[in-house]
């Protein structure tokens, strides 16, 4: 957009909603094309058994185009994409449709209908089901189109720099994106750890989502989106604009003076890590100024699979994870799998609540030969390579599973195992839960979520879900007093590492280590850097003084020190 188009005719209107990515952008909105509906005269049909092979058609077209747009993404995005070519190949949708049909529904209508029959249980279901209701209902728009011959929904196209807006986007098209021309993302619904903030901030694209009204937003409105802050300006005037691209030269400036290990400003070393789904975010990740993998998610190499990978199979997976890291440490998470995310090979039965049941290392003592395979496939990758390969376990809670889980690390030749506290009865008695192991890594998305009893997929439920919630602090610096009794190294994995104000404050609580999608790493070892340990103790003590989530972060903006601040 030229500057001269730039001046608004209208007032220049401030909303707010959540940073998930950080960054400015300015442009003219996109509109992202809204679902396909089915036509509302559309009539039953004549012969159920060619509407029924027209429906399968449908949906087998929608995986292939997944599967086509997978080989064009990086690792993270093309499992995402992999994972809702599944659902679209599950034949219990097809089975609803059919039903659909025999009751009397057009083609369209019943792929519709029976999409909202699974959405619902979806989102009954909770956790990882509930996660995918975006996704599966992105399959049945495109499986609507394809029966009626008309366009899928999705970004239209376009030719200069813009912003993305829409009600929530789908992984194929965030996964799809293209770089040079989209400078933003807005969403109106969507959450901290939902696919549309993780694959924003892994490809670097300042985003804000839960913001109220952004789908009314008329196609070609500037604006303006801030996504550290969560604020966006439909029609700025430059003034703000100007504002926000000098405070961004600023930032690259500052950014780029510095590089190597985290460090205090006193020399405190705080490892800056990390968070990768595979062997092409290993290489983009290897190649930066990174201390190394915080946080490898092991079941992308599980999610797509219709059988158990072998060792052999997975042995070269990890070593194409782990070579970019040879010297450097990379902490990997066992299968994260269970009710709510469920595997064909490992299907444990239905369950009322899945994110409170057989999940994480819960699944792993129900089947060991998972968890030995995969240990002994990690131990082979790691002798080949030289990285630094720690192992920890999901969902623990208590000590005695801790210790069943370092036993068997240590029996298969790997040398270092620890766990994820992201149960509240872990961070509780980390002193007895980590005493069994070599570290610990909180998991701060799930230690909200069961902290505050809010579904971390609930968009509604965001502002319990803040990592700024004094609660959730409290529960934190209660895991790190117990990681300091036994003289345990702590840290942090979720989304909060990569907020350089909250990176602070876990500093002054005793994490010792910080893993985020890399794009974040600059911003908080500039943080780190100009604050000592004293001054992060005494930041998190006003965190966690602090009444609300808003007065938390108010506190800690006002004690952090400007030259970080101003670039905020």
């Amino acid at each position: 957009m030229a500057e001269s188009d730039t001046q608004p005719d209208t007032q220049p209107e401030t909303r707010h909603g959540i940073g998930v990515s950080p960054g400015t952008a300015y442009g003219p909105v996109v509109q992202v094309a809204p679902p396909v509906r089915p036509p509302a005269d559309e009539k039953a049909v004549d012969d159920e058994e060619a509407a029924l092979a027209d429906v399968r058609a449908a949906f087998e077209s929608v995986a292939v185009s997944l599967e086509e747009r997978a080989t064009r993404v990086d690792d993270t995005a093309q499992q995402i994409l992999k994972a809702t070519a599944l659902i679209a190949r599950d034949k219990g949708l097809v089975k609803a449709a059919a039903k659909e049909l025999a009751a009397g529904h057009g083609r369209a209508h019943s792929i519709e209908n029976a999409v909202e029959t699974y959405a619902a249980q979806f989102e009954a279901l909770g956790g990882y089901f509930a996660e995918r209701v975006a996704d599966l209902r992105d399959v049945g728009s495109r499986a609507v189109a394809a029966v009626l011959g008309v366009p899928a929904p999705g970004v239209p196209p376009f030719s200069e720099p813009s912003v993305i807006v829409a009600e929530d986007l789908a992984p194929a098209e965030t996964a799809t994106l293209d770089r040079r021309l989209v400078v933003g993302i807005i969403t109106e619904a969507g959450g901290r750890t939902s696919h549309t903030a993780i694959l924003a901030a892994q490809m670097g694209i300042p985003a804000v989502v839960q913001l109220a009204g952004a789908t009314e937003i008329a196609p070609g409105t500037p604006v303006a989106l801030d996504g550290d802050t969560g604020e966006v300006t439909i029609a700025p005037d430059m003034e703000l604009v100007t504002a926000q691209r000098e405070r961004a030269a600023r930032r690259a400036e500052a950014l780029g003076r510095l590089s190597g290990p985290g460090r205090t400003s006193d020399g405190a070393e705080v490892a800056l890590l990390a968070n990768i789904g595979g062997v092409e975010d290993a290489v983009a990740a290897g190649a930066q100024d990174l201390e190394g993998v915080g946080l490898f998610r092991t079941e992308f190499v599980y999610l797509s699979a219709a059988k158990a990978p072998t060792v052999e199979e997975q042995t070269e997976i990890y070593r194409g994870v782990f070579a970019p890291f040879e010297g450097r440490r990379v902490v990997v998470r066992t299968l994260d799998a269970g009710a709510d995310k469920p595997l064909k090979f490992a299907d444990l039965g239905p369950e009322e609540n899945p994110a409170l049941g057989r999940r994480g290392l819960r699944l792993s003592a129900e089947r060991p030969d998972l968890l030995d395979a995969q240990l002994e496939a990690l131990a082979i990758a790691a002798r080949e390579t030289g990285a630094d390969v720690r192992v920890m376990a999901p969902m623990v809670a208590t000590a005695e599973e801790a210790a069943w889980f370092a036993r068997r690390v240590r029996e298969n030749g790997l040398p270092k195992a620890g766990v994820m506290i992201e149960v509240p009865g872990a961070a509780l008695r980390a002193h007895h839960v980590l005493g069994e192991v070599d570290f610990g890594s909180l998991g701060t998305n799930d230690l909200a979520q069961y902290t505050m009893a809010a579904d971390r997929m609930q968009g509604a439920l965001s502002d319990l879900l803040d990592p700024w919630q004094p609660a959730v602090l409290d529960v934190v610096g209660l895991a790190c007093d117990g990681a300091a009794r036994v003289n345990r190294p702590i840290g942090v994995c979720g989304e909060s590492a990569g907020d350089p104000l909250l990176a602070l404050v876990l500093v002054g609580l005793g994490v010792s280590s910080l893993s985020m999608a890399p794009s974040k790493v600059p911003v908080v070892r500039l943080a780190l850097s100009l604050h000592s340990v004293a001054e992060c103790q005494a930041i998190a003590v006003a965190a966690r003084s602090a009444r609300t989530a808003v007065d938390a972060l108010t506190a800690v903006r006002e004690a952090a020190r400007t030259e970080l601040t101003d670039l905020l």
